[in-house]
């Protein structure tokens, strides 16, 4: 078997030489570096990334860990955290949850584990002290998506402004005309469907439109429990004539609904939603929603991880934590007027 005492052998040099080459750390000439790898090539050796992680700390490896892979909004932050991975030679683990406390616990101690250099987290619940627990134990960490008021300065976060985002949408539907706008509102754990809720909130207050609270519909046991909420609030004395969804999956939802009451959209009531997935163009009407960076995120995400990771390599201590809040778009398409 080819290790690297053969290859320096054959290279005219130390073993210690190789590792240097390896390494790219310290300073070898480059007619020894041509050698070394000249070796390495007519031998096919392959360094053992494992043992090279425990004598370099490294492993160029990093976790992302998501609630749920099925959710619309994930694939293009994955591939986003995949490219920017891949063009600086970094290997990305994924690792779904399932929303499951316990299976995050177990992913993080297998990883730590494995000397992974660092996690990408979008499953963060407000009590995820175990993910919190990375960044005062030194592992570079980056919440992505989900984050809390009490992270803000002591964790990095790259997502957006989800109280801005949905003032502007709620502000564009009472623009157009609408005067009773529903709102869909997500899980309230979550401190994104709180801000979406507040931003719904002060569009209302600002444009002299009183808040009614029987036009929320609140999540219940998923997104399919707004299709009977929709239903429902539509055969009432509160009848919109427009509905905010605070995310796509509700809305498409609400458009079922809608359609089986034979309810005309947007004739008869505007749905505006919150994410632009790729179905969102794709369902009748194609539906106005506001466009998520998903990609820019996991890029984002991605070098910041990595810049934490060589932080760390050179002083010994992770940067102060950064907040980058992304910019999002309004999608207008047919499912309003």
């Amino acid at each position: 078997m080819t290790n690297i005492k053969v290859v320096a052998e054959l290279a005219g040099v130390s073993a210690t030489t190789v590792s240097r080459v390896l390494s790219g750390k310290s300073y070898v000439s480059d007619d020894t570096r041509m050698r070394v790898m000249d070796a390495i090539q007519k031998t096919g050796y392959s360094p053992n990334v494992m043992a090279k992680g425990l004598k370099m700390g490294r492993t160029n490896t990093i976790v992302l860990m998501l609630p749920d892979i099925q959710n619309l909004i994930f694939p293009m932050i994955t591939r986003g955290v995949e490219d920017a991975a891949r063009q600086k030679n970094y290997t990305v683990i994924l690792c779904n949850t399932d929303e499951n406390s316990g299976v995050e616990k177990d992913y993080i101690s297998t990883m730590k584990s494995r000397l992974v250099d660092g996690f990408i987290v979008g499953s963060m619940l407000p009590n995820s002290i175990h993910i919190r627990n990375l960044r005062t134990e030194g592992f570079p960490l980056v919440l992505i998506n989900r984050f809390y008021a009490k992270d803000e300065g002591k964790i990095d976060i790259v997502a957006i402004d989800n109280f801005k985002a949905a003032y502007n949408a709620v502000r564009y539907l009472i623009g157009s005309g609408h005067k009773k706008i529903a709102l869909a509102l997500g899980r309230e754990n979550l401190y994104l469907y709180n801000e979406r809720h507040r931003g719904y909130r002060a569009a209302l207050e600002d444009h002299n439109i009183p808040y009614n609270e029987n036009l929320v519909m609140r999540e219940a046991t998923g997104s399919s429990s707004f299709y009977n909420m929709t239903q429902t609030l539509m055969n009432s004395e509160n009848r919109p004539d427009a509905i905010f969804a605070t995310s796509d999956p509700k809305a498409f939802v609400i458009l079922h609904a809608l359609h089986e009451m034979g309810i005309r959209i947007p004739e008869d009531v505007s749905v505006l939603s919150f994410d632009n997935v790729t179905l969102s163009g794709m369902v009748e009407p194609p539906l106005s929603t506001v466009a998520q960076p998903f990609y820019d995120i996991g890029v984002r995400a991605t070098n910041n991880l990595i810049h934490q990771i060589q932080y760390k390599d050179e002083k010994g201590v992770l940067p102060q934590p950064l907040k980058e809040l992304l910019e999002t778009d309004l999608i207008i398409r047919a499912s309003t007027r």
